[in-house]
């Protein structure tokens, strides 16, 4: 019997965040392994355990997976998280392209150069609004379930919510005109597992703070 996925990663969101919530959701307890100096990631890559010298990486049934989208795909298909046939699967895959497109925006706004940051913001709200929850909201509104893909939770149901989280941090009343995401929203967020997770003191990570970022970027470069 293995023990619990082991996550190796910096103290924040990033890249492992997502990989989080997915684990939370299917209810799989997990430990964590914190980069808190260069000298915690070159210690990985010497010794072999990074495939491409990069994290995230995740120790899991005998294995150390890296790259987010195999580890979320991996998670997901030992869960039941990832459809039942190859159309259901392809739906999810797309979604959860758009998505990350749409997360990577949030993600990069903290590293943006001042002169920058003014025009990223209004770029990312913009495409959130009129171009990504517009197509899930249509998307729902077609599908007719509770879910985005089928009849039952996946990988895009999690991550769309944890989008949106992310997503209101910046505006809260961006879901203020998608009635089907509201309802979206408060439905997935009370699936017990997921539930768990967004209680105070869970292993879900607070936004990254500007006064963080030199700490973290010592850790990568």
């Amino acid at each position: 019997m293995s023990g619990k996925p082991k996550l190796h990663y910096f103290n924040g969101r990033g890249r492992m965040e997502s990989i989080r919530w997915l684990l939370a959701a299917a209810g799989v307890e997990f430990e964590e392994a914190f980069l808190e100096k260069k000298e915690d990631l070159t210690k990985l890559q010497k010794d072999g355990s990074l495939l491409f010298q990069q994290v995230p990486m995740v120790e899991m049934d005998g294995m150390k997976l890296v790259q987010t989208r195999a580890i979320l795909s991996y998670i997901a298909t030992k869960y039941n998280l990832y459809g039942k046939d190859l159309k259901e699967r392809t739906l999810i895959d797309m979604y959860m392209e758009g998505l990350l497109d749409l997360y990577e925006l949030f993600m990069m706004y903290l590293i943006q150069p001042a002169d920058k940051k003014e025009q990223h913001f209004a770029n990312m709200l913009d495409k959130a609004s009129n171009r990504y929850f517009p197509a899930f909201e249509k998307v729902l509104k077609d599908h007719g379930q509770g879910f985005l893909v089928g009849n039952q939770l996946s990988k895009a149901d999690v991550f769309l919510l944890e989008t949106i989280f992310v997503a209101e941090e910046y505006k809260p009343d961006i879901l203020a005109s998608f009635p089907l995401l509201q309802s979206f929203k408060a439905r997935i967020s009370n699936i017990p597992t997921i539930k768990k997770f967004l209680q105070p003191g869970s292993q879900r990570k607070p936004p990254l703070r500007e006064e963080d970022l030199p700490k973290v970027m010592k850790i990568f470069y």
